[in-house]
């Protein structure tokens, strides 16, 4: 029997006639709308990650700016509270000091008494009724009636010292320990508040730090500015110091909308009730010097040997400057440039 070869799939079709519809498989359209239902799941996913992206470096500072605003009277009440039970602790002492020889005058009438008492108890008083009423003459009568009255009368003033000077002590003490009391608990609450606020700071700055190492801070910030919340004066001066990046340099400009670099630590010091004069050798004079050990955010840093350039320290070894026409105010790392000393303001 021979065998034929195949013949292609147009001759079949051809010699079969018209061809027939098959149905379609029944999983396309199921596959159809799974592939719509994964595009949607995209789209969410997409979503759900831009919902959870971290959040700007302005967006961060904003918020450690409002908790900061929170934090930094909480800490100013505290200081002053501690001060307060620090003094109320030492006017304490003192009066301890005074109180304790009338301690020892209390414990001595108390054993006086105590000892009048013992002989009365044992028929002392008895036995000076019985010699008066055994005298034999008047005058003898008369003298030992005195005697009695000034037994008792001494009697009762021992008494009455002990208990003038137990009031005495309880009228010192019970005011002096109830401040103490309410300070102490003052501080304790003060101290709470400022945990919990810290905690919520150190929270952002965490995140702050992860923002700006992905080159979130752009060009002119790169790195988180101040580097830490100083508070006080210094706090005050640094933030605004740092809310001037980006504005632009003009020659003996001194704020609000462009800054030379002396006037930039003018404005910043001035909005903390520091007085500068606009020039960075006269700020170096007016300054205390401090050491590059001892540098702290707000602290002033001269530059060159004539000392014509300043800017100001700002953490992790960073400053905020205005360094030239051209060029905006922005931070640079504190050694680059010739440094000539280092001031505080204040």
């Amino acid at each position: 029997m021979a065998l034929h070869a195949p013949r292609p799939s147009s001759e079949r079709s051809a010699s079969a006639g018209p061809p027939s519809i098959v149905p379609r498989p029944r999983w396309s359209r199921f596959t159809t709308a799974l592939a719509a239902l994964a595009g949607v799941a995209v789209v969410l996913t997409g979503s759900a990650t831009a919902a959870h992206a971290d959040p700007s470096v302005a967006e961060i500072e904003r918020q450690i700016d409002a908790d900061w605003n929170k934090l930094e009277p909480i800490i100013e009440r505290h200081n002053a509270t501690r001060t307060d039970l620090a003094a109320k602790r030492k006017q304490a002492d003192a009066l301890a000091a005074r109180i304790t020889p009338l301690e020892r005058q209390v414990d001595a009438a108390m054993d006086k008494v105590s000892a009048l008492a013992v002989r009365a108890y044992k028929g002392e008083n008895v036995s000076t009724v019985n010699a008066v009423l055994g005298s034999r003459s008047p005058s003898e009568v008369v003298g030992q009636l005195e005697m009695l009255d000034r037994f008792a009368h001494n009697q009762q003033k021992d008494v009455r010292q002990v208990a003038d000077l137990r009031d005495q002590l309880a009228a010192q003490k019970a005011p002096l320990d109830e401040m103490v009391a309410q300070l102490t608990r003052t501080e304790a609450q003060l101290a709470a508040k400022k945990k919990q606020i810290n905690e919520e700071i150190d929270r952002l700055q965490k995140l702050r730090l992860k923002v700006y190492g992905n080159g979130g801070g752009g060009p002119l910030r790169p790195a988180p500015c101040p580097g830490s919340y100083p508070g006080g004066a210094a706090g005050t001066a640094v933030k605004f110091a740092c809310a001037q990046i980006g504005k632009p340099y003009v020659w003996g400009a001194e704020g609000p909308n462009s800054y030379d670099c002396s006037g930039l630590m003018l404005a910043a010091w001035a909005k903390a009730g520091v007085s500068l004069p606009h020039n960075a050798a006269a700020q170096s004079r007016v300054t205390k010097n401090v050491s590059r050990g001892d540098l702290r955010p707000g602290d002033l840093v001269f530059y060159y040997s004539d000392i014509h350039h300043v800017g100001m320290y700002v953490g992790g070894g960073w400053v905020v400057h205005a360094s030239q026409a051209g060029q905006p105010v922005k931070m640079k790392k504190v050694d680059d440039g010739p440094i000539h000393s280092y001031g505080r303001p204040g």
